[in-house]
């Protein structure tokens, strides 16, 4: 089986077709482990039989990693092997849906406090002010930031489409702050020693501030985006405002804030207050 030609054949094709970088290398990765595990057995992709294929995906006991890798292979035989009746009969596990703990708006005022750096200040401030993805973040330009109308553009998120967000008057104030020390030249938030900040810089820094801040909940880039959507639902705003915030395709992405929302929970009337103890 000639699997660095079939690789390479499926990353243009990815290519080709539109997809992300992150996802490109992800499915790629994904379908070499698949190839390679029945590179013994099978003399080239089109052998590998049904009962095979759902035998391997059951070997991954973590349903969303399952999933993950099923969507790779799948497209796999749909670009490359043009095959994409074999996964007629191969049904999607059910998804694992873990409720993330968000912060209150203390803990993260507390987070925010703890900065030293400004351009992590900067950072934190954004991702939180905009409910921004981690890669939105990185792929922010400075041209991205509109003043005069008090958005910020979000070009070429997941999915390959364009948003705006609010800009808030107090986020301008401190990337003006931020511009005048640092003198980014075209992404907003540079790094050291490239033209953009890296997302896993960004994921060892909230680390480092939670620790001072004395967090003690796990904090991770996408869980300040879960907090700043999950806040907005709690402040008031209406949910398919947060949905066009969001990016999200779908309304009931979106609802499921409602899920985490501490305020819409605690404000449930127990049974138990009908009785009399």
């Amino acid at each position: 089986m000639n699997i660095p030609k079939y690789m390479s054949e499926y990353r243009n094709e990815l290519i080709r077709k539109g997809y992300r970088q992150n996802t490109i290398k992800n499915y790629v990765s994904y379908v070499d482990v698949f190839l390679n595990h029945f590179n013994k057995t099978a003399t080239e992709p089109i052998k590998i039989n049904e009962s095979q294929i759902k035998d391997y995906l059951r070997s991954f006991k973590e349903h969303n990693t399952q999933r993950s890798i099923h969507s790779a292979v799948k497209c796999f035989y749909k670009f490359v092997i043009r095959q994409p009746e074999k996964f007629k009969y191969i049904e999607y596990c059910k998804r694992n849906r873990k409720l993330p703990i968000v912060h209150s708006q203390e803990e993260i005022q507390r987070l925010i406090s703890a900065c030293t750096n400004l351009k992590h200040k900067a950072i934190i401030s954004t991702m939180y002010a905009c409910g921004l993805r981690v890669s939105e973040v990185v792929n922010l330009k400075i041209k991205d930031i509109d003043s005069s109308r008090m958005v910020i553009n979000i070009k070429n998120a997941k999915g390959g489409k364009d948003r705006q967000v609010c800009l808030p008057k107090k986020l301008l104030e401190l990337l003006r702050d931020y511009f005048k020390a640092y003198r980014p030249k075209e992404y907003l938030f540079n790094g050291q020693n490239s033209p953009q900040y890296s997302q896993r810089s960004i994921a060892q820094f909230l680390k480092h501030y939670s620790n001072e801040a004395h967090l003690n909940k796990r904090i991770y880039p996408h869980l300040i985006r879960h907090d700043s959507l999950t806040h907005l639902l709690e402040g008031g705003t209406d949910i398919s405002v947060i949905q066009k915030l969001a990016g999200h395709q779908s309304i009931k992405t979106t609802m499921g804030y409602t899920h985490i929302s501490n305020n819409i929970i605690s404000q449930i009337n127990s049974p138990l207050e009908q009785i009399n103890l």
